[in-house]
């Protein structure tokens, strides 16, 4: 029984995180194994709570929404990987890759750990669609300002990362409507993968 790998893209906003948990959800049903979760996001936010010297560099480009150094978002990536990895654990990667250089350390770490058919998710909302949703949710750094900033980022280097994907052996993009409600996503999304 070969286990699955998946990458979910999507803009804050996207409800990427709720899919990652219905897909873990869905998987677990399936055929009970385990699935590693791989998020920068969620270990960057135990980083600043070590009160370390990394931590105290790490919180302001951090609050500020800014991309962190490539190398230290990578071997946060692999760490994870090494601690938690096996071969009949599912694969689930959300906020990393979010840059080219990230894509193609990713594509090495999927090549050493032998993981074949990687499934890369792309939940798409307009831009409209994330401010509105992100208003909603009302987060101090839910600005304007700053989400037209994380958009712009978004578009300029997650992206690309994505698209570094597109046309890869081994690697498949399925682009899903995510201006849906949330179960109507995740029946997408299981359809998509030809799970039913």
């Amino acid at each position: 029984m070969t286990s699955y790998n998946f990458v979910f893209f999507g803009i804050v906003g996207s409800g990427k995180g709720t899919q990652v948990k219905l897909l873990t959800d869905y998987l677990k049903e399936k055929d009970g194994r385990e699935t590693v979760y791989i998020s920068p996001g969620n270990e960057y936010r135990k980083l600043i709570e070590s009160d370390t010297y990394t931590s105290s560099l790490v919180k302001s480009p951090l609050s500020s929404g800014a991309l962190l150094p490539g190398f230290l978002t990578d071997a946060i990536v692999t760490n994870l990987l090494i601690s938690f990895l096996t071969p009949e654990k599912n694969l689930i990667a959300d906020g990393y890759p979010r840059a080219v250089t990230q894509s193609m350390s990713f594509e090495e770490m999927m090549k050493f750990y032998q993981r074949e058919n990687i499934k890369v998710i792309y939940i798409e909302i307009s831009k409209e669609e994330a401010i509105k949703r992100l208003k909603l949710r009302g987060r101090h750094d839910d600005t304007d300002e700053g989400i037209s900033k994380r958009f712009d980022e978004y578009v300029n280097n997650v992206v690309p990362a994505m698209n570094y994907f597109e046309g890869k052996e081994n690697y498949k993009i399925y682009k899903i409507d995510g201006e849906q409600l949330v179960g109507d996503v995740h029946k997408n999304i299981i359809h998509a993968l030809g799970f039913e």
